[in-house]
């Protein structure tokens, strides 16, 4: 059986739940992955009425529409970043930004991740995505000097700061999906073992695949996901693009998305380097059986096509395992 393919809202919040939703059931998705921004999935809103939490599900039975996961990726940044600034005040609630003290917007940002895993209960979702933040990130160049000491304390960070959080996810029966991701405090093959180490490899924590991310950085995405096959617990469907020809650095040049002097950028699923059909292959022989999400992200092209485009990408890719050896016909009886 196919699995099922849904579009992850965080790019698509300007519309309302119930237009994206309209438009997203006529090109053909099985369901929405939805942010916790925009007036997709508002928590404070879904613990505070039972109401809000039956109209979000009227708006998709309405559309014949599933949803497997929500997504605090906007909030979760904050839980850890040792930088606290007008970058985050851009993507926080005022009430979680505050008077934008660093220590206390964390502190806000980390109540509203547990408040976000009893809303997925009580909402009937059992993963939710997102990012964790890194006191670390910016010590990536090792330069100033940077001793193995400041990056363990980094790590010891994210476990106390994230073990009580997932305290609350293991109380309501929800895990957390890290999207692994640059500027968190997992990124590669490496960190994400560091990371999960950190925790006691907790079940509670896993992984948002998103294999994008890797690819840009040069880690296989195939890899990835022979290495951590059981802590997928949900799958982003992203490409990207390198464009690495002498002129153009890996760092990106300080240049935003879109820019054609970037050395890589986001592309939408088809278009760029990831091999989204061993992906697959690799998901089929680690078991993993859950949704498809589209995360389209690609300052390129107009996002109505692209995102119909992806969904073609996905059914293609998506293949079944054979449940007979191909040679199987050779033998005689």
């Amino acid at each position: 059986m196919a699995r099922p393919v849904t579009l992850f809202t965080g790019q698509w919040a300007d519309l309302t739940l119930d237009a994206l939703a309209e438009k997203v059931k006529s090109w053909g998705y099985d369901g929405l992955e939805l942010a916790c921004w925009g007036d997709h999935f508002e928590v404070d809103k879904a613990l505070e009425s039972d109401s809000y939490i039956r109209s979000r599900r009227d708006i998709l039975e309405k559309h014949g529409l599933q949803c497997f996961a929500i997504s605090t990726h906007l909030v979760g940044q904050c839980v850890c970043d040792a930088i606290i600034d007008e970058r985050h005040k851009s993507i926080l609630p005022p009430r979680i930004w505050g008077d934008g003290k660093p220590e206390g917007v964390r502190q806000r940002a980390a109540e509203e991740v547990k408040n976000t895993a009893r809303a997925a209960a009580k909402f009937g979702v059992k993963v939710v995505n997102g990012f964790t933040g890194s006191s670390v990130w910016h010590l990536i160049y090792r330069f100033p000097p940077t001793s193995d000491e400041m990056v363990e304390a980094g790590y010891k960070d994210f476990a106390d700061r994230w073990n009580p959080i997932l305290d609350v996810f293991d109380e309501v029966g929800v895990r957390f999906g890290l999207e692994v991701h640059p500027t968190e405090i997992a990124y590669d093959i490496y960190t994400t073992q560091k990371t999960l180490d950190a925790i006691k490899r907790r079940p509670a924590f896993g992984i948002n695949f998103d294999p994008s991310h890797l690819h840009h950085q040069f880690v296989d995405p195939v890899a990835f996901l022979e290495e951590f096959g059981d802590r997928i617990y949900h799958v982003h469907v992203k490409d990207s693009i390198r464009r690495l020809d002498g002129r153009h650095s890996i760092l990106s040049s300080h240049l935003g998305f879109g820019d054609r002097r970037r050395g890589w950028d986001f592309v939408s699923p088809g278009r760029g380097g990831v091999d989204f059909e061993q992906i697959v292959r690799t998901l089929n022989q680690i078991g993993y059986n859950g949704p498809l999400s589209v995360e389209w992200e690609d300052s390129g092209m107009v996002r109505e096509r692209g995102a119909q485009e992806a969904l073609e990408t996905v059914r293609r890719a998506d293949i079944a395992p054979s449940t007979v050896a191909f040679d199987a016909a050779f033998e005689r009886k």
